[in-house]
């Protein structure tokens, strides 16, 4: 079944993506660009998650660390 499914899902990408880019290709030339496409879009799109998420990551540590720097300036130094 997920090898259907990943054949379905690819000529669907890979008949926009020709679409799109205006490009006349046979049958199996569109199905393989729509799954090696999908291939290298999910590697780039999970690269990029992780970065984002490890500069997230950073950014709420940092306003985290403010808050505690705030929070203990305003109720525990004198």
């Amino acid at each position: 079944m997920p090898v259907v499914f990943l054949i379905i899902i690819g000529a669907a990408a890979g008949f926009i993506a020709t679409r799109l880019m205006r490009m006349e290709t046979d049958v199996v030339t569109t199905i393989a660009i729509g799954i090696f496409g999908a291939l290298i879009g999910g590697v780039a799109l999970r690269v990029l998650l992780t970065l984002t998420s490890i500069a997230f990551g950073f950014v709420g540590a940092v306003l985290g660390a403010v808050l505690l720097i705030w929070v203990y300036r305003t109720y525990f130094q004198k």
